[in-house]
């Protein structure tokens, strides 16, 4: 009996370092993955501007916020410049202003990027002055587009965004940066602001806090009614 019991549990022993070998297995593969994002915008041209002169103007890029994504593209004009654009006031750049596509998805920075691309290459835009501004999620994807594509922007200007406070040092040092948030925020607390500027100012970064006390999520209201905000923008190029 206990040589038959010896025998099953060498049988068992065997079955199981088999099954464990057959399992134990490492490949490598490669595979071209495509995305493609189709998005909708708002462009801006300033009344100076004559498709025939060979005068260059800057571009200010605007990234909305949530509660503007994936519906009519109208609803780009409840905030931020385009809100001033559609009430009658003029801007002495272009203004480039995509739309989320997604309710619920993060931007998708490299389409953004891409469509600026070729915004800039079909118009008279001068590359050395491309300014950058959102608010909320389009303030999210600000920070993200300036750690991944550091050397592209001359200003930036950032309303109530989540931050990447651990790749701060990523960000372009000689971009000069503006930070808008309201103390009282119970989306994006306004700490995440307050923690990425003195991360930046540490590192000897040029970068200004703009806090409004007892202000809530919305910020941009205020924001963007700062007078000196589009001409601190003209202010700066690469």
């Amino acid at each position: 009996m206990a040589f038959y019991k010896l025998l099953i549990n060498l049988l068992l022993l065997a079955i199981c370092i088999s099954s464990c070998s057959a399992q134990s297995r490492l490949e490598s593969g490669e595979r071209e993955v495509v995305v493609s994002e189709t998005l909708e915008y708002y462009l801006y041209f300033p009344p100076d501007y004559e498709p025939s002169s060979g005068a260059k103007f800057p571009l200010l890029l605007f990234l909305h916020g949530g509660g503007e994504s994936g519906g009519a593209l109208d609803l780009l004009q409840k905030n931020g410049p385009p809100k001033l654009l559609a009430e009658g006031k003029d801007f002495p750049f272009l203004i480039l202003a995509p739309q989320n596509p997604h309710k619920q998805k993060w931007w998708n920075v490299r389409a953004v990027m891409k469509l600026l691309e070729s915004v800039v290459e079909e118009n008279r835009v001068d590359p050395d002055r491309l300014y950058l501004t959102g608010l909320s999620r389009g303030g999210n994807a600000c920070w993200e587009i300036a750690t991944q594509y550091p050397e592209t922007f001359a200003a930036m200007a950032v309303v109530c965004g989540m931050t990447p406070l651990p790749y701060a040092h990523w960000v372009d040092k000689s971009m000069p940066i503006r930070v808008f948030h309201g103390t009282e925020d119970p989306v994006i607390p306004f700490s995440e602001s307050e923690e990425m500027v003195r991360k930046l100012r540490e590192m000897g970064y040029n970068v200004e806090l703009t806090a409004y006390s007892g202000v809530g999520h919305n910020s941009w209201e205020k924001a963007y009614l700062e007078e000196d905000l589009y001409t601190w923008f003209l202010e700066h190029s690469k």
